[in-house]
Parts: C-alpha cells; structure tokens; sequence
C-alpha cells in the first residue's frame, strides 16, 4: 500500500507535535506514504502537498482549540484547484472549551470535512474507516 499518499500536518498557528509524529510513525507502520508536513501548516501548503504528491487525502490536526477558524474553507480551496473527489479528515482538540464530540462533527461535517476526530481517537478504527473511504474512492488496498 505505499503507493498511497497521506499528507499530514498541524493546522494554523498551532504548534503542538507530539501527536503528529504518532500520527506519521502510525501511518507509515500501516503501509501508508506519509507526507509530514509539521506544525503551523497553511491550508494552502497542506493543498499544494496534496497535488504534488497525488495524495487522496488530507489529515489536519489542531490541538489548541482553533480548528474552527483555521479549518474553514479548506473544503472549497481544495475544489477551486481540483481536488473536489479528497478526502478531508481532521483531529484534535478542534474548538475552545468541552463540547460534545457531537457538536463539533456537526460544524465541520458542515465545513466539508468527511471525518472528524477528538483527541482521544483510536488509531486502529481510523485506520479502518480510511480503507473503507479509500475502497469507495476506487483505490485498491
């Protein structure tokens, strides 16, 4: 499977990247080729990375509670340059405060995101939702 590219990296201002490297090091053991891009990650970066490297989807992580701002209109900058069909998943701490897990899928489902995970998240069940999101994108595993 590493013929499928992941970008990945922390979104905005945030600079918090311990889980990012979990992340990578996860990935890569899964097979996947992952394309870090580290912390204080613009949206336009994390596009840019995803056509160089044809990647069918983008991982963004916000751990300092301002997902919500520097993750709107990702979804929209992606089909303006032509990545209508990839796959936007997010993670973290993504608002300020203890809202219900809920909620906050609720408000980037509605931003364009197809996933939405809180800090907590399992890595294995990730792992398994992406396979089956890739298998009905048309990639073989």
């Amino acid at each position: 499977m590493g013929n499928i590219n992941i970008v990945l990296g922390v979104i905005g201002f945030d600079c918090h990247s311990v889980g990012n490297k979990i992340l990578e090091h996860f990935f890569t053991e899964k097979g996947y080729s992952v394309h870090n891009l580290g912390v204080m990650v613009s949206q336009e970066e994390f596009i840019n990375a995803a056509i160089e490297t044809a990647a069918p989807i983008i991982m963004v992580s916000s751990l300092y509670g301002h997902g919500e701002i520097d993750c709107a209109g990702l979804r929209e900058k992606c089909i303006e340059k032509g990545l209508e069909d990839i796959l936007l998943y997010v993670g973290g701490n993504l608002v300020v405060g203890k809202t219900p897990l809920e909620q906050v899928e609720s408000k980037f489902r509605k931003m364009g995101y197809d996933r939405v995970f809180g800090p907590d998240a399992d890595l294995e069940a990730v792992d398994s939702i992406l396979r089956v999101d890739l298998k009905e994108k048309g990639f073989s595993l």
